[in-house]
């Protein structure tokens, strides 16, 4: 049964959601002034817009069904009804749970705990992608969904507004949740295709053999299936140590000593000076960092090694689409690519002769180099002197 909301309650909320997407900077505060409940949040607007992605589904299926390798499957209706039901009860859960890691994490960051105001940076921040699910209705405009990610940029400017959040820690608090929610949100989405898929997975595809093959997916290229595969493999392993950890109290991460131990006295004529370390946990999700200063002169740049945890395997996805972009300025350039499996990414400044060199390793740690020096080289053999080996090593 559709739940039923009165004309101007409706027409409200299309007027809201025209400004949140339009004005954001505007709205938030509105909305921050606004007395609202928890509940009420969610009754009102939680759970008709999360139903958009799920209706778009189950919509697609009945009518277009399922296209893969020249395979069309179109699912029964109890079926795609099944899976619909499913991605829209577990992007309710995931709404509250997103809610209660904000601001669970708020006093770490010196904000404000207010399960209210969390709950409306969540709800409001999620409105853009909520109504991006509407592309799923049609199969082969499913891509377009990636609008969706202007969702982030609404909780950049809503979440250190709406918890209080004091400037200077405002930025940590807003990529932390987001690393936190995204794993949470990993997790989620990767029980609703888990759950979802046993019920609408063509018999043909329904063995447990290995993917191999390319695809074209639109707007973004080709797509290695046997890489993706492994990315997966590798996220889902990265996934499984973050809930053990959860679940033990403890973290898998990295002791920010052991990092800082592997930063190089001198790098090509500079000196380490000061040396910075931290790390912790949240909801399973391990990290730490360790990065030091050199200097030469009126130059200097730091080398940084962070132990990414369950997030940088997401970054093993880049080696299935080849992703790589370059873009070429009056002033320097900047690009990035895959190279051995691994993203890097680079950008130089002819002017100030500043700029930044970053890579992964082992699916989990990145390796950056960010400052002024000579040229790119320097930032470049920066990162060298740090092992590969040695960092893979601790990822077993």
């Amino acid at each position: 049964m559709a739940t039923q909301f009165p004309g101007d309650q409706t027409a409200g909320m299309i007027d809201r959601i025209k400004r949140l997407l339009t004005a954001p900077a505007q709205e938030w505060p509105r909305i921050d002034a606004e007395p609202m409940t928890v509940k009420g949040i969610f009754m009102t607007w939680v759970i008709p817009l999360a139903a958009i992605g799920p209706i778009a589904h189950l919509i697609g299926m009945l009518v277009f069904g399922i296209g893969f390798l020249g395979i069309s499957y179109r699912p029964s209706i109890g079926v795609a009804l099944g899976g619909a039901v499913t991605m829209y009860v577990l992007a309710l859960i995931g709404t509250f749970v997103m809610a209660l890691v904000i601001d669970w994490l708020a006093p770490n960051f010196g904000a404000t705990k207010n399960p209210v105001s969390a709950m409306k940076v969540v709800a409001f921040s999620m409105t853009a992608a909520w109504i991006a699910g509407i592309f799923q209705i049609i199969p082969n405009l499913g891509w377009l969904g990636l609008v969706g990610l202007y969702s982030l940029y609404l909780l950049w400017i809503g979440l250190p507004m709406l918890m209080k959040a004091p400037a200077d820690k405002a930025p940590a608090y807003v990529i932390v949740s987001i690393l936190v929610c995204c794993v949470a949100m990993a997790v989620v989405n990767y029980a609703a295709v888990s759950i979802s898929g046993t019920f609408i997975r063509p018999p043909l595809l329904a063995d447990s053999g290995s993917v191999s093959g390319t695809v074209t997916v639109p707007g973004v290229g080709s797509l290695d299936l046997g890489k993706a595969n492994e990315a997966v493999a590798k996220m889902k392993a990265a996934t499984d140590r973050m809930q053990a950890d959860a679940k033990s109290g403890t973290t898998s991460a990295i002791p920010a000593s052991t990092l800082q131990a592997m930063l190089p006295a001198t790098i090509a004529g500079f000196t380490r000076g000061d040396v910075e370390s931290a790390s912790g946990a949240a909801a399973g999700l391990g990290g730490s960092r360790a990065e030091g200063r050199y200097t030469l002169g009126d130059q200097s740049f730091s080398l940084s090694i962070a132990d990414m945890g369950a997030m940088g395997a997401i970054a093993t996805l880049g080696g299935a689409v080849n992703a790589q972009s370059s873009k070429q300025t009056a002033t320097g350039y900047e690009k990035t690519e895959m190279v051995g499996g691994s993203m890097v990414s680079e950008k130089w400044n002819t002017q100030d002769h500043s700029g930044s060199y970053e890579t992964m390793v082992a699916s989990r740690f990145a390796v950056s180099a960010n400052g002024n020096a000579p040229s790119i080289d320097t930032l470049k053999q920066a990162v060298a002197t740090v092992d590969p080996a040695a960092l893979a090593s601790l990822a077993k």
